[in-house]
């Protein structure tokens, strides 16, 4: 994108962004996600994403996000665990390594440096 713009996040369109299945620990989440705005170096990346139920594992990469619907609590390895929802903003260091227990579909708006 080129110019600047507004998004309703809660009733944005997502595409389905298959998980590894090495990631799923238990149930069956399902992933989707929408990038709405990457720079021309690829190293910032903002956007949109959802998982549905389920406990998954995933190593983070330099992430700020704000929960828009649902709930998730995150452990992270030799760390704090933590409960988000609505309102929650939460940041993540690259190289964390964490578990995921989404307990319902959490969608997320998220700011990604690489």
């Amino acid at each position: 994108m080129t110019h600047s713009f507004a998004l309703h996040i809660p009733d944005a369109d997502l595409e389905p962004d298959p998980l590894d299945p090495a990631q799923i620990v238990s149930g069956t989440p399902e992933v989707s996600g929408k990038v709405v705005w990457e720079s021309e170096d690829g190293r910032q990346i903002r956007g949109i994403w959802q998982i549905t139920p389920g406990v998954v594992t995933d190593t983070e990469a330099d992430e700020l996000f704000v929960v828009i619907s649902g709930s998730a609590t995150i452990e992270v390895e030799g760390g704090d665990s933590f409960t988000v929802g609505p309102g929650d903003l939460a940041v993540l260091r690259a190289g964390d390594r964490t578990t995921w227990t989404v307990h319902e579909t959490l969608r997320k708006a998220y700011a990604i440096n690489l």
